[in-house]
């Protein structure tokens, strides 16, 4: 058994150095956490080398696209939630309803049972994307997928009319967009990651296939 790490949480530095989170909301993350690292032993939710990482490499790299979800934003998808990053952090601490589809069974069941204890708005369908039957959204998300070109294709389809998709990119970024745009037309906004010198998010909308 793998000891929890420390419950010390800085969240306001990383999102935004102006704006605090609130306690209630590093309460239900710190619970997330717990519920991870205890269901971790069970079934490989993160690698081991990650979990002394946990709260910078995932949580808080999964929370600064909250940042970038405009107010009023009904309900968002999650493409292979894993073990529910970005989606079911952003549902803890947005409210947004969340869409996760993963489709590992026992990943599944552990993302309801992590939806559960922190009563966060997602709802978890087990199946492959491709095979998913959901309504469009305002919003995609989805972390450490596929390449650009491949995350447009599985993507494009929950897109609903006027919605954006937030993809975070490492190293390839530049490549990755260059290759996309000879298949799809969009208007591209990039943001320098918070948590990742090398990282950049991708905020697409307005996505056409060329």
């Amino acid at each position: 058994m793998f000891a929890l790490l420390s419950p010390v949480f800085h969240v306001k530095h990383v999102v935004d150095a102006q704006a605090d989170v609130p306690r209630e909301t590093e309460l239900r993350l710190q619970i997330y956490r717990d519920l991870l690292l205890r269901w971790n032993v069970r079934i490989n939710l993160i690698g081991r080398s990650d979990m002394p990482h946990l709260w910078h490499r995932h949580i808080l790299d999964s929370l600064q696209l909250a940042r970038l979800i405009p107010s009023g934003t009904a309900r968002l998808i999650d493409l292979w939630s894993g073990a529910g990053f970005p989606g079911l952090v952003l549902a803890i601490a947005t409210g947004v309803n969340v869409d996760l589809i993963e489709s590992d069974q026992r990943k599944a069941a552990f993302l309801r049972e992590a939806a559960r204890e922190t009563s966060a708005p997602a709802t978890v369908h087990a199946v492959r994307i491709e095979a998913a039957q959901i309504p469009p959204a305002p919003a995609v998300v989805a972390r450490a997928l596929a390449p650009l070109p491949r995350l447009l294709e599985l993507a494009h389809r929950f897109l609903a009319p006027g919605a954006f998709a937030l993809f975070p990119k490492g190293a390839e970024a530049d490549r990755e967009l260059t290759e996309a745009e000879a298949t799809w037309n969009m208007r591209v906004e990039r943001f320098a990651s918070q948590t990742d010198a090398e990282a950049t998010i991708f905020k697409l909308s307005e996505v056409i296939r060329g």
